[in-house]
C-alpha cells in the first residue's frame, strides 16, 4: 500500500511537470521552431532580381534556340529540327514564367501592404512582359484564374487572348500610375538600378508594342495617341540609355547567356543566307556585328563582304553540315560558313569573347522608334514625323552596337559599324515611295534591329509578313510556324480546360494562328 501511494504521488508529480513543460513549450513553440535562415516572408528587394533574371534568361534562350532561326537571322548546320519546323509541345516559357508569377504575386502583395508602389509597378511590368511573351507564343492561356492554387483553383481556365491583352494593357497602365507615387528605393533592381523613371518608360513603351500587336484586330489610334501626346504623364523610351537591356557581369554565374556554353552548341547556329543577302544588298555594316568572317577566309576580326557567307534555312542535317556557299563541293562545311558575331561568342569559341559585351535586350529605343514610324505612317498617331522616327530607329541600332562592341573591347569591329554617308540614300532605304513601300522599309529595318531580341522578330513577322521568310527544302511544313504547341503536362493535367481552349482557338498545331494574327 505504501509503495502504491508513492507511485501515485510520483505519477501526479510527473503529470504536473509534463503539463507545465507542454504549456510552456506551446506558448513559445512558434518562436523556438522558427528557422532564422529560412524566412517566412521575403522582401520585394530579394524577389525582384530573381524575377528579372528568370524572365531575361528565358527570353534570351528562346531567342537563340528558336526566335533567331524561325525568322531567319540564323540557320542550323547540325541537329536542324528547329530549322525544319519539327517542333513538339513546348514546355517553356510556359512552366518557367508561371513559376515566376508566384514571385510576382508576392511582390505585388507585399508592396501593396507596405505602400511600396514602385515595387508593385515594376512587378506589374514584368508580369505583363511575360504574359505577352507567352500568349504571343501559345495563344489562349490561364490568366484570370492562374496562380490561384491557394484559393483551390488547381485547374485554371484558359482565357481568350483578347482578354489576356486587355489585362496586360490594364496592368501596364496601372504600373505607369504607380511608379513614382511612393518614395522607396528599389533595391535589387538589376535591370535599371532603381531608376523608377526608366521602369515607367518601359511600361508605356510596352503598351505601344502591345497596341501595335493588336492592330489587325482593334484600332489602336486613340490609345497610342494618348500615350505619345503626354510625355510627362506617359513617358516612353527616348534614347539608347533607356533601353531595357540586362547588363551582365564578369563573375560567375552572371555572364551573358552564351558566354559559358559549349563551343559545339554555339557552332550549330550560323549566319542565315536570308540575313546575309539583305545586309549585303544594303551595304549594311551590321554584317560585321551579326556574323564573323569564315574560318577559311582568314580575315581576322573584320573581313570584306565576300569573307562572310551564310547557309540556307531548313536543310536536312547532312546537307546543312556540308553546305558550300559557292557550290564547289571541295569548299563546303563549317569552315566556309560564318559563325554568329563575336559580340555574342562563347568563351571557348574565341579569345576575343566578352562576358559583358552582349546584353539581354528586352526592349530597345530602336524598336520604339520603328513602332512610332509605323503608327505615324498608318495614321494611328498624329504626333511627330514618320521619316524622323524611321531614321532615328536605324541610327539607334548602329549606335547601340558600336557602343557594345567598344564595351567588349572589340574596337576593330566597332570602327566599321557606322554606315557610309550614302547608306540612307539607297533605294531600299531612303524614305520614299508609296505608303506600302514605306511600310516595307520600316518593317525591314525593324527586322534588322530586332536581331536577338527574344522572339520579337518572329512575332512581328507574323503580323506584317516582313521580310519574306520561306520554309527550307527539308521543312516538315510548307508554311512558317505561327505558334507553339501547349506543353504535354498541361494537356494531361488540365485536360478539360485545354480541350476547351483548343476547340475555341483551333487545333493545337504550330500552323494555327492566334487571335491577333488575323489573315
Amino acid at each position: 500500500m505504501m509503495i502504491m501511494n508513492k507511485f501515485l504521488k510520483y505519477s501526479s508529480l510527473l503529470a504536473a511537470v509534463t503539463l507545465f513543460v507542454m504549456t510552456g513549450c506551446d506558448k513559445d513553440f512558434e518562436e523556438v521552431n522558427r528557422n532564422p535562415n529560412s524566412p517566412e516572408v521575403v522582401s520585394p528587394a530579394l524577389l525582384l532580381p530573381h524575377i528579372i533574371r528568370v524572365a531575361s534568361n528565358e527570353i534570351v534562350g528562346k531567342s537563340w534556340g528558336l526566335g533567331n532561326v524561325v525568322v531567319q537571322y540564323s540557320a542550323k548546320i547540325q541537329f536542324t529540327n528547329e530549322d525544319r519546323y519539327n517542333w513538339g509541345p513546348q514546355g517553356n516559357p510556359y512552366s518557367v514564367f508561371y513559376n515566376a508569377m508566384r514571385d510576382v504575386n508576392n511582390v505585388v502583395n507585399l508592396g501593396e501592404a507596405a505602400g511600396q508602389n514602385n515595387y508593385v509597378g515594376a512587378a506589374l511590368v514584368m508580369k505583363s512582359m511575360m504574359y505577352a511573351f507567352m500568349t504571343d507564343a501559345y495563344g489562349d492561356l490561364p490568366f484570370t484564374e492562374a496562380t490561384r492554387a491557394k484559393e483551390e483553383i488547381n485547374y485554371p481556365k484558359f482565357d481568350r487572348q483578347e482578354v489576356i491583352y486587355q489585362g496586360i494593357l490594364a496592368d501596364l497602365a496601372r504600373a505607369n500610375q504607380l511608379l513614382g507615387s511612393s518614395s522607396e528605393t528599389m533595391e535589387g533592381d538589376i535591370l535599371f538600378g532603381g531608376n523608377v523613371l526608366k521602369w515607367k518608360k518601359l511600361a508605356n513603351s510596352l503598351r505601344l508594342r502591345a497596341l501595335m500587336r493588336l492592330s489587325k484586330r482593334i484600332d489602336p489610334s486613340s490609345a497610342m495617341q494618348s500615350i505619345v501626346a503626354d510625355p510627362s504623364g506617359s513617358p516612353i523610351i527616348t534614347g539608347n540609355e533607356d533601353n531595357a537591356a540586362l547588363q551582365h557581369l564578369a563573375d560567375v554565374p552572371n555572364q551573358h547567356y552564351l558566354f559559358t556554353t559549349r563551343s559545339g552548341s554555339f557552332d550549330e547556329y550560323r549566319l542565315s543566307t536570308t540575313l546575309e543577302r539583305v545586309l549585303k544588298d544594303y551595304n549594311d555594316p551590321r554584317l560585321h556585328v551579326y556574323a564573323q568572317p569564315t574560318t577559311d577566309s582568314r580575315a581576322g576580326l573584320v573581313g570584306r563582304p565576300q569573307d562572310y557567307a551564310g547557309v540556307p534555312n531548313g536543310l536536312a542535317d547532312e546537307d546543312a553540315y556540308g553546305y558550300s556557299p559557292t557550290g564547289d563541293p571541295t569548299k563546303g562545311g563549317s569552315n566556309f560558313i560564318s559563325n554568329i558575331g563575336l559580340l555574342f561568342s562563347c568563351l571557348q569559341c574565341s579569345p576575343f569573347a566578352s562576358p559583358t559585351g552582349f546584353q539581354t535586350m528586352l526592349m530597345s529605343y530602336s524598336e520604339v522608334q520603328f513602332i512610332l514610324a509605323e503608327a505615324r505612317e498608318r495614321g494611328f498617331i498624329t504626333t511627330g514625323n514618320a521619316e524622323t522616327y524611321y531614321l532615328n530607329g536605324i541610327r539607334a541600332s548602329f549606335d547601340y552596337y558600336e557602343a557594345r562592341l567598344r564595351a567588349a573591347n572589340l574596337n576593330p569591329i566597332a570602327d566599321v559599324t557606322q554606315p557610309a554617308p550614302d547608306y540612307y540614300l539607297q533605294a531600299p532605304i531612303a524614305y520614299t515611295g508609296s505608303q506600302q513601300e514605306k511600310l516595307v522599309k520600316i518593317g525591314m529595318q525593324k527586322w534588322l534591329a530586332l536581331f536577338f531580341t527574344g522572339m520579337e522578330g518572329w512575332y512581328d513577322w507574323r503580323r506584317t509578313g516582313i521580310p519574306t521568310v520561306t520554309p527550307g527544302p527539308a521543312a516538315f511544313f510548307d508554311s512558317v510556324p505561327r505558334r507553339f504547341m501547349y506543353p504535354t503536362g498541361v494537356q494531361a493535367l488540365n485536360r478539360d480546360n485545354y480541350q476547351e481552349a483548343v476547340a475555341r482557338q483551333g487545333a493545337d498545331v504550330i500552323t494555327t494562328r492566334v487571335w491577333w494574327d488575323a489573315q
